[in-house]
């Protein structure tokens, strides 16, 4: 299992992953978006050189509010030219997968329109990444797609497509069972690519606490992706100008995964943890 955290999209992009590498991180969640990190504006090769320079891997991070499902077509096919460029510096960058988050609601439509406008962006982009040698995969996020139920819509018609699991997310109202990570993982754990983990409260508020100073269950999900045989990359969403949070929450999270047994024996599943 590999440690890492995203960039701030509103500072230098190698200012960020310099302190990630003395932090000691194992990869960076690299997003391009505006203010400070678009693809406009970045230096590929000098964020590949420092990349190298610490050996350091990357995950495809996208902004979050492109109008990926707008019922307008020119905002559609304008933002499919924005994330292209997007996959063109993750391709150069060596990166394997590139999230990108569904489109919610959208006024007076549907959510049959919300769900078919999200597919055919997400099917003229597939075939783009896969030449480039980058998969794509989608964000659960609250409310709107959050759930087994939700997600289904856009998983199961595109084969292709991988699931990037924000644990945190799960935590937040919008699921039918509450926390949703588990029902989600078990359905669709084979297609499982990344994961990003922070603390919240429940309810609403995305808060992007600590690990530990929230609600979220650590010992459940830590099981659950056990469980489904995930032991790829896990960002750390930990919000937090004083990055000893960040590094508090990496050691509490290896801790417990490195702590947490899972065996499976007759259907019965065992847990021991901290």
């Amino acid at each position: 299992m590999l440690i890492g955290a995203m960039n701030h999209p509103a500072c230098d992009p190698l200012r960020e992953i310099q302190w990630m590498a003395e932090m000691g991180l194992d990869f960076v969640d690299l997003t391009i978006e505006p203010p400070a990190a678009a693809w406009w504006q970045v230096n590929p090769k000098a964020i590949r050189d420092v990349l190298q320079r610490h050996k350091l891997p990357v995950v495809g991070h996208t902004a979050y509010y492109l109008p990926i499902g707008s019922p307008f077509r020119s905002l559609r096919k304008a933002t499919c030219e924005e994330l292209k460029k997007c996959i063109e510096i993750f391709a150069f960058l060596g990166t394997k997968w590139m999230n990108i988050h569904p489109d919610r609601e959208q006024h007076l439509h549907d959510r049959e329109d919300i769900i078919g406008h999200n597919l055919e962006t997400f099917s003229e982009l597939l075939p783009v990444a896969r030449d480039a040698g980058i998969g794509l995969m989608v964000e659960n996020v609250p409310v709107h797609f959050n759930s087994v139920e939700q997600l289904s819509e856009l998983l199961d018609p595109l084969p292709d497509l991988g699931l990037h699991l924000d644990i945190g997310h799960c935590n937040l109202r919008g699921s039918e069972s509450g926390n949703s990570y588990e029902e989600i993982v078990a359905v669709y754990g084979s297609r499982l690519k990344h994961v990003h983990l922070h603390d919240n409260k429940g309810g609403t508020a995305d808060l992007h606490l600590p690990l530990g100073t929230g609600n979220l269950d650590l010992f459940g999900c830590i099981r659950a992706l056990k469980e489904a045989g995930y032991d790829e990359t896990i960002t750390l969403e930990v919000f937090s100008k004083d990055h000893h949070y960040l590094q508090y929450s990496r050691d509490v999270l290896r801790k417990v995964w490195d702590e947490t047994v899972v065996r499976v024996r007759d259907g019965q599943h065992a847990h021991a943890g901290v």
